[in-house]
């Protein structure tokens, strides 16, 4: 029996041990990012957190420490080409070339499309598509070249189909799926696996106004074919698999992890 467990064990180990591998993750010191941040980190990765509050990246690397892991963040601006240069160039310089890029930061306005400002919808751009194109940009080719890599976006219900004045939002998600596709089909024959993740819905800061009320979180729940809405610890399987030697065969998908809404 004991030998079986050291061979069970070891089967898994290789399959989604992150042992040795750097992770960086974007919104990393909140909701989904944080918690995705934080399976990598159980899993052996040394996880770079970034997001633009100082304060939240201390508490979440501090928290991250605590449970034994290797954490390091960085404070920026994603929502501005150059600001996301900037994070890059800092963790180049510190870090090297990471194993593995998270995309989870992003930001969800909810005017009606009546009242959506170009503003807005370039505020939105900006943080939702044009920071993984430009995260990508600079570290797709380096990842490829070291001959493996993985890069997750973290999508949306509204990748394919609107509700909820989805609005910039909803066109953000769905180009991201289709950057998804892009970069998976440049990079993957070179090692580099590009895939990303449909949450249900999830209790974060993006989803306050939904749980606020919780007749429309219910009704939302009742919607699902489990009868329940997400928790960020729901993602940590798929993430660890998508950043794992696991989904060495895994590229180019939106995978929808929401209990079945998607398929109602």
């Amino acid at each position: 029996m004991v030998e079986r467990e050291r061979t069970v064990e070891a089967f898994l180990s290789v399959l989604f041990s992150l042992r040795g591998r750097t992770a960086v993750v974007t919104g990393g010191s909140s909701g989904i990012g944080r918690s995705i941040a934080d399976s990598l980190c159980r899993a052996g990765a040394r996880v770079v957190l970034v997001a633009r509050r100082a304060a939240p990246l201390r508490e979440a690397v501090t928290a991250l420490h605590g449970a034994g892991g290797t954490a390091d963040w960085i404070s920026g601006d994603l929502g501005d080409r150059a600001g996301t240069h900037r994070v890059v160039d800092i963790l180049l310089e510190r870090h090297g070339t990471p194993d593995i890029l998270v995309n989870a930061a992003g930001i969800n306005l909810r005017p009606h499309l009546d009242q959506l400002t170009e503003q807005d919808w370039d505020r939105t751009m900006r943080l939702n598509l044009d920071a993984p194109f430009v995260l990508g940009q600079r570290l797709g080719p380096a990842m490829a070249a070291n001959g493996w890599g993985r890069i997750i976006h973290i999508a949306s219900q509204q990748s394919i189909r609107a509700f909820g004045d989805s609005g910039a939002y909803g066109v953000s998600k769905a180009a991201l799926a289709g950057l998804t596709r892009s970069q998976a089909e440049a990079w993957s024959h070179r090692g580099v696996c590009v895939n990303a993740i449909a949450p249900g819905f999830v209790p974060t800061p993006l989803t306050e106004a939904v749980f606020s009320d919780p007749a429309r979180a219910e009704a939302m729940a009742r919607r699902t074919m489990i009868g329940r809405n997400s928790q960020p610890e729901d993602l940590a399987g798929i993430a660890v698999f998508l950043a794992s030697d696991a989904s060495a065969y895994v590229t180019g998908q939106t995978l929808f992890v929401d209990g079945g809404l998607s398929s109602t």
